[in-house]
């Protein structure tokens, strides 16, 4: 689903005055809410898992690639981390004048919701893909995020 398209459904949905849309197409399922005031709530299944793998090195032909060993970030065990499924601003709460969605040493199960990050003024919920306890927040509140950047560290139940 493009921008286009869901301009013309937050269009649809104002003239209609339609309060929430779902949808589920092909890997991709949006959900949009209509808040108070102006504000669209966004929904979405990210597509990207929540670890990737691991990509080897890319060699030109008759080179020796280096020991990766310094490169590499430590990975450590039983450690998930979540990393932004687009670009946009972090937030920890659903709104400035509410408590966090989650709190270092906080346990959270699947499903849960860890932070929103805004997209053209689109708020777009990021759910967790596993259980387990947030170990470390790796980015502030208001902070702009990019495309696959880590976010958060969940050491898995």
């Amino acid at each position: 689903m493009n921008v286009k398209e869901i301009r013309e459904l937050l269009e649809l949905m104002a003239e209609h005055q339609i309060g929430e849309v779902e949808i589920e197409k092909e890997n991709m399922k949006i959900k949009l809410r209509k808040l108070s005031g102006d504000r669209v709530f966004v929904e979405h299944a990210p597509a990207l898992p929540a670890v990737l793998p691991p990509v080897p090195p890319v060699v030109a032909a008759g080179t020796v690639a280096a020991p990766a060993l310094a490169a590499s970030p430590v990975v450590e065990e039983g450690i998930v981390i979540v990393r932004s499924p687009m670009v946009g601003t972090f937030y920890a709460a659903p709104a400035p004048d509410q408590p966090p969605y989650v709190s270092v040493g906080k346990a959270i199960k699947t499903g849960d919701v860890l932070c929103i990050i805004e997209a053209m003024k689109l708020m777009n919920e990021i759910k967790s893909e596993t259980g387990g306890v947030i170990t470390e927040i790796l980015v502030q509140n208001g902070q702009t995020v990019e495309y696959d950047q880590p976010i958060m560290k969940i050491k898995k139940a």
